[in-house]
């Protein structure tokens, strides 16, 4: 037995164990996140003290070689607490503090590298030479390396991924098909748990020897990630237009998880046959919600391609050609016809218009839907159509040096819009689409038929405009957004000039 184990029960080796006990305790109480972290240190002291325990029982009944393995024991498992808690001290405390990040693995290494070295100090003082175990293992030690390869692979993997700070936990990473956050890095593997709270378990050497994609947050700005939509427009529309209505259905609208800035875009990917490829680009803030908001940006722009008359494209192989004879189209129509001249006859513009002056209107009604959110309209537009509200909810909001006002909101079968159908003039509120809204728009030139069979339709309907415009300014007297009234002969003049009827 070494000299060395005799002293074992000496003061300093005991303080050493309660100082490395007390450390333990202060840090669960001042850092209870590190309780995980401080149980070898506990485990390693509780068999200390056994070993301790059992040498003196031993020496009571004189059995010295037991005596003195307990001893030895007692000695490597306080120093290798010791060194856990060391090591647990600077990568969680010292260096955090100086605002030095490290990657778990430089933790592990550095705790292996000195337990490593404390094992073979130990096994010099209990007399045994190192350098002979590892020339006899030499053999055993390569048939164990070639049959661990694949976790040793693994292993290697964790190490470089860590410290190559190639993936992080709490970022977002997408593999294949497969897309998800991080949780924990590992020496064999990496955890990923997916939006269906799946927990994905990825072996680190296939990381290593294939292709992810990592989603990180430049330093100094929020986390981006831009986002591709693809729609197959018909080779009718007007390619300015299509691209124009795209971003305007992204960045007129308040879409949940999408970045203002940097703004959408529209681009025109190719030209096939039988339609045009349009991709519409916009930038993500949050990777969990992709798919969500995908959908709700595909929603906002296929209404703004349907408000804008525009169709979508198929290939021409595929394009299906149906038959109907005229019965049945003449009978569709007439059911369509009926539908809009009931929204006409519910405008109190039109309501007291002959029927066959109130179909002509129905026939120039232009289906125009939008979706929750969506600006219908902007204050200081210049729109020459009004628009009625077939189902749904709107907002009418007025801007001004006071701030933004709430004046109104516009339900079923309520119409707005009418002061710049009838004399042409911008748009005096912002309306917005609370719930998803169905509305028809008329234009000036429906309107102008009618006008021009019925020049004296104009005093009827100035007088109504007066009555509106006086409620509407009640409504903003207490802002400074109050427009000044207007006079019924002065709107009858601004509709006759508009439509050139005297």
């Amino acid at each position: 037995m070494p000299s060395w184990t005799t002293g074992l029960l000496r003061p300093e080796l005991l303080a050493l164990a309660l100082l490395t006990a007390v450390l333990a305790g202060v840090l669960r109480w001042l850092r209870p996140l590190l309780q995980r972290g401080l149980r070898p240190t506990w485990a390693l002291l509780n068999l200390a003290w056994c070993a301790q325990v059992l040498a003196l029982l031993a020496a009571s009944q004189d059995h010295s070689l037991l005596v003195g393995i307990f001893r030895d024991s007692a000695h490597m498992f306080t120093v290798w607490a010791t060194i856990q808690i060391g090591t647990l001290l600077v990568f969680r405390v010292l260096l955090p503090s100086l605002r030095v990040q490290l990657p778990q693995i430089a933790q592990d290494l550095t705790l292996t590298a000195l337990s490593l070295a404390w094992g073979l100090v130990w096994l010099r003082l209990a007399g045994v030479d190192p350098t002979q175990l590892f020339a006899t293992s030499a053999i055993m030690t390569a048939v164990v390396a070639f049959a661990m390869q694949d976790t040793l692979g693994n292993v290697m993997g964790g190490v470089a991924l860590q410290l190559d700070n190639l993936m992080r936990v709490g970022e977002w990473v997408q593999i294949d098909e497969l897309s998800g956050r991080v949780v924990d890095v590992r020496w064999r593997y990496t955890e990923i748990v997916t939006r269906n709270r799946e927990t994905v378990v990825v072996p680190n050497s296939w990381l290593m020897k294939n292709r992810f994609k990592v989603l990180r947050k430049q330093p100094g700005e929020p986390l981006l990630w831009r986002r591709v939509l693809h729609f197959h427009i018909a080779q009718s529309a007007l390619p300015s237009t299509v691209l124009r209505t795209l971003e305007l259905a992204v960045s007129d609208a308040s879409i949940t998880h999408v970045a203002p800035q940097p703004g959408p875009s529209a681009v025109l990917m190719e030209v096939c046959a039988g339609y045009h490829h349009y991709a519409l680009r916009y930038w993500l803030t949050d990777p969990q919600f992709d798919d969500p908001t995908d959908s709700a940006v595909r929603v906002h722009a296929l209404t703004a391609l349907a408000r804008e008359g525009i169709r979508l494209g198929v290939p021409l192989a595929e394009r299906l050609m149906t038959h109907e004879d005229e019965h049945s189209r003449n009978a569709r129509d007439q059911r369509e016809l009926a539908r809009r001249t009931a929204a006409i006859r519910s405008i109190a513009l039109f309501a007291s218009l002959p029927d066959a002056e109130q179909q002509t209107l129905a026939a120039h009604l232009v289906h125009a839907p939008f979706v929750a959110g969506s600006t219908i309209t902007r204050q200081g537009a210049v729109a020459h159509w009004l628009y009625l509200i077939l189902h749904g909810e709107a907002e009418v909001v007025v801007d001004s040096s006071a701030g933004r006002t709430a004046v109104a909101r516009l339900h079923d079968g309520e119409f707005f819009g009418e002061m710049g159908l009838l004399t042409g003039e911008p748009r005096s509120a912002t309306v917005r689409a609370v719930t998803d809204v169905e509305c028809y728009w008329l234009d000036k030139e429906g309107f102008g038929l009618v006008l021009a069979a019925r020049p004296a339709l104009a005093e009827d309907i100035a007088a109504l405009l007066a009555q509106r415009r006086a409620e509407f300014t009640a409504r903003l007297q207490q802002t400074a957004a109050a427009p000044p009234l207007v006079r019924s002969k002065d709107l009858l003049a601004r509709m006759q000039a508009f439509f050139g009827v005297h």
